[in-house]
């Protein structure tokens, strides 16, 4: 295939993962995702990949944004099912972050998703709000909604995630 008049192209930059996965063994889970949000640690590369960022945190409450575009397509004009997964699976394990102590960390035993809306470049900025149902010492279970710029539901998500305490 030649280049022509209907190929576009992307650059894209981050920083080093590493740089974040430091910084989050430093201070307690909240600490460390509003730090991420404001911009004083680095995205990970998957948030700056895809264009997503972290618009709101409470504990127990983390708000991804998105603003769909034409390269997160599928093959047929809307937006992937993994964008969905990626923004729902963030927002669920963020939410869960945010309740940790400095050490602690997670990692997610299951990610279910539900979709209900096809997202298109024109359907605003897009909202993947996680929050958390339960902290347990061990578990966390989380749930997500992904919304369109008008509100409307596109998908839900829940998330069973496993809890890695400095002392296990």
């Amino acid at each position: 295939m030649s280049a022509g008049p209907d190929i576009r192209q992307r650059t894209h930059e981050w920083s080093d993962p590493a740089a974040t996965a430091a910084a989050a063994l430093h201070t307690d889970g909240l600490t460390f995702v509003r730090a991420m949000a404001s911009g004083e640690v680095p995205s990970p590369p998957i948030a700056t990949l895809l264009g997503m960022s972290v618009s709101e945190v409470e504990p127990g409450r983390v708000v991804f944004t998105l603003d769909p575009a034409e390269f997160h397509f599928n093959p047929i004009g809307s937006v992937h099912g993994g964008v969905y997964a990626t923004l729902l699976d963030s927002a669920l394990g963020c939410a869960v972050h945010t309740t940790l102590p400095m050490g602690a960390r997670y990692t997610s035993l299951d990610l279910s998703v539900k979709f209900l809306r096809a997202l298109r470049a024109d359907s605003g900025t897009v909202r993947a709000e996680g929050t958390v149902v339960h902290a347990g010492s061990r578990t966390a279970l989380a749930e997500a909604r992904l919304l369109d710029g008008d509100d409307r539901l596109c998908a839900t998500a829940t998330s069973s995630c496993l809890i890695i305490r400095p002392d296990a």
